[in-house]
């Protein structure tokens, strides 16, 4: 376990900060200040820490007052020393007797290394600032006179940026960097440190930091930081509810084709809600996994139908029929330039956001009829760029790659007496491409390349077959269950799904496999003549 000697001249926020959050297993085994006021004394002896007090005398030389702050440290055992707001220049006298320290400065250095880094930081008219965690080096001469351009040069540990915003003030801008940069960053130092994940090198005047390598073999290419800037594109009108604010921002780096982007051309239409962005985004990114003319239609992120054909027209048909009830209110999303028979049929029904990588004029002309109808030119698709998706969660975000996934009839492993026909091969690669984007547990019934019926985000996998066969044999208009495939986007435990899919008439299945149970619900599935294939690979889809 890593002990630190924290050495305070005030409050000591980052240390207690690092006292309570215990970044590697670290903890404070001693908090030291000059100052026998110093709110900090009192803060560390709340949370059981020892602490001393090391006044400096009048008269006592530099030399002289590290000299006893050495003294009173030695009766403590400790693995790195901890500067936070100490107020004096340290010396070799103190450096050469210590572990390694470590001080953060509110400035990206070397710019503002001096005593007031954020008025000058304002005062340059800089966008951005932060903090800086680095190595403490001698910043004195023989006499013990301070050198101001050696003050801060120690080698960088770690660095945080922050913004700085029209209007702020030394007030705002020092809580800023406090509280977003310096309890980042110096917790994360000092877990660095308790990991021995960090190399000081004072002769080179180097930090190198095997944690922070940007090819970490056990990475898998996901960065050891990130640090996102977005801009502020627009306020909406609220989050998903009412009582919920929220806005909208843009990273201009992205390439990819997204709805933040696009240009809304029905001018006189509602700017997008904050659940248009996301649904909209949803139906954007199912209708890119498909070369045919492609059509959705989204809901609450949810596909409630999608198709591929010959033409735009049959496949939104093909589509909206899967569910037009649902449909209602929903999202459409297209893969190819809207023409006027599509539009025509897009505006039979309310809708409250088309997506489509441009539009004919005469399309155009009718979808903007629909005063409040949001029309979304996104441009060209292309290909997918952006590797990782992230999902803020309390108190950090998790980050994942994509599922960018693209199974073939080749990838399909058939564990049944009755093999599936072409067809059926070529409906299963269809299903498998949609359910991606369908929640789990989800369940898929489609026939050629088109959906069915689907069951979504139910907590039973056998549920999420019976609402399938439920919206197929209820909803949809001029289809049904009967002779379809089912994709499960994750194994199914036990035979009872199957038993449910062949109840509604389901002839093949497309599934992960991997269930310890495997063996019977492949013996189920051929008690009922049902061609069944793994994939071997889960398509979850939880947020």
């Amino acid at each position: 376990m890593t002990r630190i000697a924290g050495m305070a001249g005030n409050r000591g926020r980052n240390l207690l900060n690092i006292a309570d959050r215990a970044p590697g297993g670290a903890e404070l085994a001693v908090v030291l200040t000059n100052n026998d006021d110093a709110p900090v004394l009192e803060a560390a002896a709340e949370r059981g820490i020892p602490t001393a007090v090391v006044p400096l005398e009048d008269e006592m030389s530099r030399k002289e007052h590290e000299e006893a702050v050495n003294e009173a440290l030695a009766d403590y055992e400790y693995d790195l020393v901890c500067l936070d707001g100490y107020m004096r220049i340290l010396s070799d006298t103190f450096l050469e007797a210590q572990p390694t320290t470590l001080n953060v400065h509110p400035s990206l250095l070397p710019s503002f290394p001096g005593m007031d880094a954020w008025g000058d930081a304002l005062e340059s008219g800089v966008s951005v600032t932060g903090c800086t965690v680095h190595v403490v080096t001698d910043a004195t001469d023989d006499e013990g006179n301070v050198i101001e351009e050696e003050v801060d040069a120690g080698p960088i540990v770690t660095q945080e940026p922050i913004p700085i915003y029209e209007g702020d003030d030394e007030e705002t801008l020092t809580e800023r960097v406090l509280y977003e940069g310096e309890f980042r960053a110096y917790p994360r130092a000092v877990k660095w440190f308790a990991e021995d994940a960090v190399e000081v090198d004072l002769e080179k005047g180097e930090v190198t930091v095997d944690a922070d390598a940007a090819d970490a073999p056990d990475a898998e290419g996901l960065p050891a930081r990130r640090l996102t800037s977005s801009d502020r594109l627009d306020t909406l009108r609220y989050g998903e509810n009412p009582h919920q604010d929220a806005a909208v921002y843009a990273d201009y780096t992205c390439d990819e084709a997204s709805v933040v982007h696009a240009e809304q051309l029905n001018e006189g239409a509602k700017a997008l809600s904050y659940n248009n962005y996301n649904d909209a985004d949803g139906a954007l990114n199912l209708i890119k996994e498909f070369d045919e003319p492609a059509a959705a239609v989204i809901k609450h992120t949810n596909p409630a139908g999608c198709a591929t054909a010959d033409s735009l027209a049959e496949a939104y048909e093909r589509a909206l029929s899967t569910d037009p009830m649902s449909a209602f209110g929903g999202i459409v999303s297209l893969n190819r330039k809207c023409d006027a028979e599509t539009a025509e049929l897009i505006v039979d029904s309310f809708k409250e956001v088309v997506v489509a990588p441009g539009y004919a004029d005469e399309a155009l002309e009718v979808l903007c009829e629909k005063q409040n109808l949001r029309v979304l030119d996104v441009g060209e698709l292309g290909e997918s760029t952006e590797r990782f998706t992230e999902k803020p969660i309390v108190g950090g975000r998790l980050v994942q790659e994509r599922d960018l996934q693209a199974i073939s009839v080749d990838d399909l492993e058939v564990v049944t007496e009755r093999e599936p026909t072409e067809a059926e091969l070529e409906t299963m690669v269809f299903a498998w491409r949609t359910l991606k984007h369908v929640k789990s547990n989800g369940i898929l019934f489609a026939r050629g390349t088109e959906t069915v019926g689907i069951g979504m985000g139910q907590v039973s996998r056998v549920d999420a077959v019976r609402l399938a066969a439920m919206k197929a044999d209820e909803h949809a208009e001029g289809k049904d269950a009967e002779g379809a495939v089912m994709a499960s986007d994750a194994f199914f435990p036990f035979p009872d799904g199957i038993e449910e899919a062949a109840k509604a008439g389901i002839e093949a299945v497309v599934q992960p496999g991997g269930s310890v149970n495997d063996e019977d619900v492949i013996e189920a599935a051929d008690e009922h003549g049902i061609a069944m294939v793994f994939t071997g690979q889960r398509s979850f889809r939880h947020d």
